[in-house]
């Protein structure tokens, strides 16, 4: 299957059985990954595998970050969740958003790879992804931020992922603005709004 046949099959599966890949089997996807767009070499990222009990301990967080009694079931979802951590370092050069996009790229890519393979997978977030409860029971450190979970499974048979909308991707490619004509551009910097005095008016209404 070439990439752009794989790219164009992926989908995100809400459902996946209890099978999962081995951490053997994952290895070499998370090094194929780990070759994305990468300014300076940084590696700004790292995966935290959670099977087992790790799941209910990410349950008991998720309910500790919403002020919840009961832990949280959302992790059980899938016997295999992968911690997408974006792992910042130091730099003049790779300023902290573009970082934290190659992490995404690498949580993606997985994703394509994980699906190529024949798993099920989604990229789950929410609004506790960033809570201090969360963070902690991954052990995330100061200089690190969470992006969310790659829930993996078992493709179930005789099941597809459902329909995605299609692309518009002509709308979505575009060309870069007109050029200005020359002097015009210019014209925009230097000309500044002529500011207009406010006649004054006399207590009897006319204007002095």
């Amino acid at each position: 299957m070439s990439a752009l046949d794989a790219v164009r099959r992926r989908a995100s599966w809400s459902r996946v059985t209890e099978d999962a890949p081995t951490r053997e089997q994952l290895l070499p996807l998370v090094e194929a990954a780990g070759r994305v767009a990468d300014h300076s070499s940084l590696r700004p990222w790292r995966l935290i595998e959670l099977r087992g009990d790790d799941r209910l301990a990410l349950g008991a967080a998720l309910a500790r970050a919403d002020g919840d009694d009961k832990p949280s079931t959302k992790p059980l979802r899938a016997s295999l969740l992968i911690a997408i951590v974006a792992s910042y370092r130091k730099s003049d050069k790779v300023p902290r958003w573009e970082q934290e996009a190659v992490a995404s790229g690498v949580a993606h890519v997985l994703s394509l790879l994980l699906d190529e393979a024949g798993w099920g997978v989604i990229w789950r977030t929410g609004g506790l992804t960033r809570s201090k409860a969360v963070a902690k029971a991954h052990g995330l450190k100061k200089n690190e931020e969470l992006l969310g979970w790659l829930y993996v499974g078992g493709k179930p048979e005789g099941k597809d992922a459902g329909r995605r909308r299609p692309v518009d991707a002509d709308s979505l490619l575009t060309a870069m603005p007109a050029a200005p004509a020359p002097g015009e551009e210019q014209l925009q910097y230097d000309e500044k709004p002529k500011k207009h005095k406010k006649s004054k008016k006399k207590k009897d209404g006319k204007k002095r």
